[in-house]
């Protein structure tokens, strides 16, 4: 196993990745931007490394600053969490040839799954069902409108190289798709350097299920069962259950198996994510993406599955063999996450603020991830994400009756935060009924 993990991210992520190192007998080392000195992370690390001030390009994503802390605690791996550097292919083959350990797939993986594009080709070759869409990059506005008029409108507009669920647009027919395909072209050059666009039919009524696959070091690929992520606000999940209310016995295998193919079509190794588009009305399903990382929403996985996928990611990356027997894979029972920000609970725009009070749930089945505490400050610089709060227990039902409770009971003043929304949406009638899709949200509001 690993003897010392140095942590390339900040907040919850960072907290719960040191929390299962420490549990391990690993060194966990922390680094940390001037903004973020005082979180819990960097006090619960066995070692922590100031890396720059607040803005992330001078910290988070600053590679060499986070490869000479590396060096100078005599880290021998890196786990980069989510977001930031995590699936970046040239920090994965930089920490590598540094002869350091990446927590994660290799480079060529993070490569071939980061362009939209290659990665739908790719899919479609494995014999995974995809969307009707480009297979090449819609390289002028009239290239994209005679795609648009084959695959029928309305389209998506999608950065290649984006992710999560920025760089997209909708187009009902020609006219909104020339105002969205230059607006998404000139987004994707602005936040990812590259303005290559991808056309996609777009399904008005779906829902969003990904599933959580696991490379071994064996080289073989699993799934641990799927997550509904369909209550999303501005293409961005807040509440992921599983297993998802949607899936039958008969789709679930189907989504798994075509989730395993996905994996081996690029030698999959570590923790990743299969995410698609799930028609309910035909239960025809299609690759969306795949997200080379370990996912924000991975809790709800470790509680169906009995299973703790960062200690499953760092076993892979030493070598060794699962926790788990993978031929006997189970779930059991439910599990719901609500994704506590820092934002207004109707309009859901940024609230930053000094934590004035911060009171956490208990009870049985409640877990809370957080990457905050009272007396801290939750800065504009980063996501605003707080908290994760996680419901487990025997049935749907009942973890939505825990999840009341558990919402009622946390408490947080200073910044504005959306508990007020889950308190809402744990007795709307569509939720409570499991036939909700994306526009869930929308329809609430």
């Amino acid at each position: 196993m690993i003897e010392s993990l140095l942590v390339a991210n900040r907040g919850e992520i960072a907290r719960r990745i040191i929390r299962t190192a420490k549990r391990l007998g690993i060194r966990a080392i922390a680094v940390y931007s001037e903004a973020d000195a005082d979180l819990p992370f960097v006090a619960e690390a066995d070692e922590a490394v100031l890396i720059g001030p607040p803005n992330p390009a001078q910290s988070y994503r600053n590679t060499e600053a986070i490869l000479a802390a590396a060096k100078s605690t005599g880290a021998q791996a890196i786990h980069p969490g989510y977001g930031f550097l995590s699936e970046n292919a040239e920090f994965a083959r930089t920490v590598e040839s540094s002869g350091l350990i990446w927590v994660g797939p290799d480079a060529d993986a993070i490569t071939a799954m980061g362009d939209k594009i290659n990665a739908r080709n790719l899919m479609a070759a494995a014999g995974v069902p995809v969307a009707p869409g480009t297979t090449d990059p819609a390289a002028d506005l009239d290239t994209a409108v005679a795609a648009a008029a084959e695959i029928g409108y309305p389209v998506m507009v999608k950065a290649a190289a984006g992710g999560g669920g920025m760089g997209m647009g909708v187009a009902v027919d020609e006219a909104a798709l020339r105002t969205e395909y230059d607006k998404v072209r000139a987004f994707a050059e602005r936040m990812f350097g590259d303005g290559s666009v991808l056309i996609e039919r777009y399904f008005p009524r779906v829902r969003h299920v990904e599933v959580q696959i696991l490379g071994l070091a064996d080289g073989r690929v699993v799934a641990l069962g799927e997550r509904e992520c369909s209550v999303q606000r501005r293409n961005q999940k807040l509440v992921e259950e599983s297993p998802s209310p949607a899936v039958s016995p008969e789709l679930r295998e189907r989504f798994l198996a075509a989730a395993v193919r996905a994996g081996e079509a690029v030698g999959y190794r570590n923790a990743g994510t299969v995410e698609c588009l799930l028609d309910p009305a035909t239960n025809e399903f299609f690759f969306l993406e795949m997200n080379t990382r370990l996912q924000v929403e991975h809790p709800v996985t470790e509680y169906v599955y009995g299973v703790d996928l960062v200690e499953e990611q760092l076993r892979v990356a030493s070598g060794l063999a699962p926790t788990f027997d993978p031929d006997a894979l189970a779930p059991s029972g439910h599990a719901i996450e609500m994704r506590i920000n820092a934002e207004d609970p109707k309009r859901f725009l940024p609230g930053p603020g000094v934590v004035r009070t911060w009171v956490e749930p208990t009870g049985e089945g409640v877990r809370v991830d957080s990457g905050y505490t009272q007396g801290n400050t939750v800065t504009p610089f980063y996501d605003s994400l707080m908290a994760k709060l996680i419901i487990s227990g025997a049935t749907r039902d009942e973890v939505i009756e825990r999840a009341r409770t558990a919402v009622a009971a946390f408490q947080i003043e200073g910044p504005k935060n959306n508990l007020p929304f889950f308190a809402e949406l744990l007795e709307n009638e569509e939720f409570l009924s499991g036939a909700y899709d994306t526009g869930i949200v929308s329809r609430m509001r």
